[in-house]
């Protein structure tokens, strides 16, 4: 039975306990019917989650309340021309009564305002329902991703140097980028450089990859699957979930296999709107 009587608002810093709580058994209830394990391990990564979209300038968030009380929330990341889904999350008691969509609706619609080319989000591949509300939509799959976790590699790429980014590399990044994928994501960098977390690799002197991290909610760019080779074997660890390895990419997936990575498990990248086939190697965000 769908919820009539929900009400829609803007989320506020306020909302980050219910949210965050909401967040965390939902991904925790959804991982364990599947028994896989949930890409939000605790109370606290939920919470934290949550309130760094609701507080961050370049994310929209919409709160669901339903007799007053918070059931839901959904976010756009807007820091870029092409923006990123979620983290939608649902309370488990009111799932599978129509909140998803209105919160996809609103997010869609907001995104339609702002006359933004594309909208994209990944999704969990043993989550049929959420694939099912997505095409629903009108997003459309593109990629089989696999999220990889496990010891560090540490190998160093003979010829291909990874160095921590400054603020100089941001052009060079964001031409790798629109090179890449069409459009860059130049708000998203800059925010790594900010938190430190930003590193590129250079190939015959010049930038050929770089990585806002190596980590669940990072992305990576590079012209070569090498180059993406050389920013995965400079990283101490692999942050969250672990990292994002489109499935098509056979050979990068084969070399962080033998490498001693795993599959935790397997996404779909959907989009709306512009989409370009990437003309290079990239490791996508949770977000896209």
């Amino acid at each position: 039975m769908a919820v009539v009587d929900l009400v829609l608002r803007p989320g506020t810093a306020d909302d980050a306990a219910e949210c965050g709580r909401i967040c965390f058994e939902a991904f925790a209830e959804i991982a364990r019917e599947h028994a896989f394990p949930p890409d939000v391990p605790n109370l606290e990564v939920g919470v934290a989650l949550i309130e760094a979209g609701l507080t961050h300038p370049g994310f929209y968030s919409v709160v669901a309340e339903l007799d007053g009380r918070v059931v839901g929330s959904n976010f756009l990341d807007e820091r870029s021309a092409v923006v990123g889904v979620g983290p939608i999350t649902i309370d488990p008691a009111v799932q599978n009564r129509g909140v998803g969509r209105r919160l996809m609706l609103d997010v869609m619609n907001r995104a339609a305002e702002r006359r933004v080319p594309g909208i994209r989000l990944l999704q969990s591949g043993y989550h049929n329902r959420s694939f099912s509300l997505y095409a629903s939509l009108g997003f459309a799959f593109r990629e089989t991703v696999a999220c990889m976790q496990g010891p560090a590699v540490a190998r160093v790429v003979p010829g291909h140097t990874v160095r921590e980014a400054t603020d100089a590399d941001l052009r060079a990044c964001n031409d790798l980028c629109r090179r890449v994928h069409g459009v860059d994501r130049g708000g998203e960098v800059v925010d790594a450089l900010k938190q430190g977390t930003a590193r590129v690799v250079e190939h015959d002197g010049r930038v050929t990859g770089y990585a806002t991290d190596l980590a669940f909610f990072a992305h990576a760019v590079a012209e070569t699957t090498t180059d993406l080779q050389a920013l995965i074997g400079s990283a101490r660890a692999f942050g969250g979930p672990g990292i994002l390895v489109p499935a098509s990419n056979s050979v990068l997936l084969g070399w962080c296999l033998a490498n001693g990575l795993k599959v935790v498990q397997l996404l779909s990248l959907m989009t709306i709107g512009l989409y370009n086939e990437p003309t290079g190697a990239y490791l996508p965000s949770i977000l896209y």
